[in-house]
């Protein structure tokens, strides 16, 4: 079984997070992640999902998430050329002895301190899933107190996934971007 990262065009409004989730779950998918925001387009946002399954399960779980009413196209992108990123805070414990080590190990990573208390500084890191884990992994050893990791977001280069469905669909399109 293999990871697939699945992108969703949802439209705006209450409850369309609880129904993509629960098809996932009745389907028998666990989802490793799931990150939503709004779009480009006005009442359209995009829902990013991972899920672990063979290529088979994975394309009927499309299929069926496709078929929701609130559901704009849902587009499997994980064998196409994508940009794929993952942001985190990290508190890590700190003493003023440990902070200097800890702020040379953040920069080699190209993250960033955004907050500093007499016992702590919160490290902000973006980058793919392994570099974040490498991270984690050399700042463990200092004391980690907290985690937020939003899950991957992806889009494909080039020409964005709305356009290309605009091309292809675009009576659906249109009926979805009326108020």
């Amino acid at each position: 079984m293999a990871r697939h990262t699945l992108v969703a065009l949802v439209e705006d409004r209450p409850g369309v997070l609880n129904r993509m989730a629960s098809l996932c779950r009745r389907r028998g998918f666990n989802i490793e992640s799931i990150a939503v925001g709004h779009t480009e387009t006005p009442r359209i946002s995009r829902m990013t999902i991972v899920v672990e399954g063979t290529s088979t399960m994975v394309e009927q779980l499309r299929k069926q998430l496709d078929k929701l009413v609130v559901t704009t196209k849902v587009s499997d992108i994980t064998g196409e050329d994508i940009v794929a990123r993952e942001l985190a805070l990290i508190k890590v414990k700190a003493t003023s002895t440990t902070r200097s080590e800890i702020m040379q190990i953040v920069d080699i990573f190209r993250a960033g301190i955004v907050d500093v208390a007499s016992d702590s500084v919160t490290v902000e890191v973006t980058g793919d899933e392994d570099k974040v884990d490498s991270l984690l992994r050399l700042l463990h050893g200092f004391g980690i107190r907290e985690v937020a990791r939003t899950g991957r977001i992806a889009v494909t280069r080039g020409v964005s996934v709305l356009a290309a469905m605009e091309k292809a669909t675009p009576s659906r399109v249109r009926r979805q971007k009326q108020p």
